[in-house]
């Protein structure tokens, strides 16, 4: 009897909740809709056609094609209360896509222009030299004779082609030597 009754409670819940949702009317609509520029009118328009294009197709769950999903990420960009015109996605979905395009976008653009080096081949050829020579050398050590020489470069890129040359570092000693180590101390 309480499933019933709880199930008679969520249903009453749910009608109330619906009765006290907030519509839209059709006159507050057209009231907003006359003070509103016409480009912002049109633009929400073309999103409102394009939700329709996309719910037209003949399958059950219609997915956008990444060039719809772009055109409606530049409709919400220059639609004031763009929000309240998606239908077929959340608002969610549209940010979300627009974050995506500005990592993309951004990606793009910071990606180097070519894979040749800044730096000169001499200098990348001295600096590993410098760190076959001098195997106790680090980076800024490397770094610092080279500021010397009147060659500025940054730590990271005599970093980059030390590796190569001498290849990643051990971790730590070998079991060998940790074992030569502790035996002498006993």
């Amino acid at each position: 009897m309480s499933e019933m009754a709880s199930r008679a409670a969520k249903t009453a819940r749910h009608a109330i909740f619906e009765l006290l949702r907030p519509r839209p009317s059709i006159a507050a609509g057209l009231a907003s809709d006359v003070f509103r520029s016409r480009p912002t009118l049109l633009a929400e328009n073309a999103l409102l056609r394009q939700q329709l294009i996309v719910a037209e197709r003949r399958i059950k769950t219609p997915l956008l094609r990444p060039c719809e999903r772009a055109f409606m990420v530049g409709l919400a960009a220059i639609t004031k209360g763009w929000q309240n015109a998606t239908l077929l996605v959340k608002p969610e979905t549209v940010l979300r896509w627009h974050r995506k395009g500005f990592r993309l976008f951004w990606r793009a653009k910071s990606k180097a222009k070519s894979r040749e080096p800044r730096i000169a081949p001499e200098t990348i050829e001295l600096i590993r030299r410098m760190a076959m020579e001098n195997q106790l050398w680090g980076a800024e050590r490397i770094r610092g004779e080279l500021l010397k020489l009147g060659i500025h470069v940054c730590k990271r890129t005599i970093q980059k082609y030390m590796r190569q040359t001498r290849g990643p570092r051990p971790w730590g000693q070998s079991w060998s030597t940790f074992l030569d180590n502790h035996a002498h101390q006993t």
